[in-house]
């Protein structure tokens, strides 16, 4: 589909993983982007590809201070926040800073344009599940005291926040609860499994699993996330909808998957198990297929293989 190249939309967080890749996808679309970003946790060589299209526009700025744009603005995506686990431990004042008062600021945008606007959330909505399979409707198990407390709540407060604006202003809002992304530029030291394994492989380092390795959780290659989110924002869904893998796997498999394609003479280690760990998280992805006609085409072994390529070339020498 091709829009008019007037069309603007306003990307926050656009040096983010997620948010460069979007932004990408919108060019292509021959949208009008303009990219957000305080750097904060952003990585400004994600800007690279965007930079060179001369329909992107980049202004750095944090989203917790007053947004103003000038002209019309047709979407507004927020995708900024601090996502990574270890930014809970070292910022957690941000990462609820970003979810509530960016939040705020960037539909107090996309109200004054009278913008659609989408909201990058998180499965942490859910909390510890207590189910196997969390559906849209259920309403989670959340800790605002633990370890990912203020990451949760603030995604939280960001939807309940999107929600009242659709309600009170008639707002246009989408909203992905994205599961499980990875793949090219992901953040090397965002504590997550997949860069960790990758990187621990790649250095001749063992890999360490903390726990037993059960639990499990679904991944989902950043390429179909990224078609997931653009057919959401095309689309009249105005709560949210999950995206992600509806196929789950062990962490103890995903470290030996990862293994056997970066580097088979890698040991797997064993630490102790971190607190309140979700034994298993992975979506009902229904509404995304109903409404969306979406579902994610990348294989695992695909998307891994894909990834340690990536990091390969352009990250494992940082650590």
């Amino acid at each position: 589909m091709k829009h008019d190249r007037q069309i603007t939309c306003v990307v926050t967080g656009v040096a983010g993983f997620l948010g460069s890749h979007m932004a990408e996808r919108l060019l292509q679309e021959e949208f009008t982007v303009i990219g957000l970003d305080s750097f904060l946790t952003g990585n400004e060589d994600n800007l690279e590809k965007l930079n060179a299209n001369e329909m992107f526009r980049f202004l750095k700025l944090d989203v917790t201070e007053r947004i103003d744009i000038d002209g019309p603005v047709g979407f507004v995506l927020h995708f900024a926040a601090p996502a990574s686990p270890k930014d809970y431990e070292k910022i957690p004042h941000d990462a609820l800073r970003a979810g509530y008062l960016g939040t705020y600021n960037a539909l107090g945008l996309a109200r004054h344009k009278g913008a659609t606007f989408f909201l990058a959330s998180s499965p942490e909505v859910y909390g510890i599940p207590e189910t196997s399979v969390q559906p849209e409707e259920y309403v989670g198990r959340i800790n605002h005291l633990g370890e990912t407390g203020l990451y949760d709540v603030a995604k939280v407060a960001a939807e309940s926040l999107a929600m009242a604006y659709h309600k009170m202003y008639e707002l246009e809002v989408r909203i992905a609860r994205i599961f499980g992304t990875y793949g090219p530029r992901m953040r090397t030291d965002d504590g997550r499994a997949v860069s960790t394994f990758v990187l621990q492989a790649l250095n001749n380092h063992s890999l360490t699993i903390k726990g037993d390795g059960g639990h499990k959780r679904s991944f989902c290659y950043v390429t179909d996330i990224v078609e997931g989110m653009y057919r959401l924002l095309m689309s009249d869904h105005n709560v949210p909808i999950n995206l992600g893998s509806p196929d789950d796997i062990s962490i103890l498999n995903l470290a030996r998957r990862i293994k056997l394609i970066a580097e088979p003479q890698s040991r797997i280690e064993f630490m102790p198990a971190a607190p309140e760990e979700p034994i298993v998280r992975k979506p009902d992805i229904s509404l995304a297929r109903k409404y969306l006609r979406w579902h994610p085409q990348v294989s695992l072994d695909e998307g891994l293989r894909l990834t340690v390529v990536w990091f390969r070339q352009h990250r494992v020498n940082d650590h």
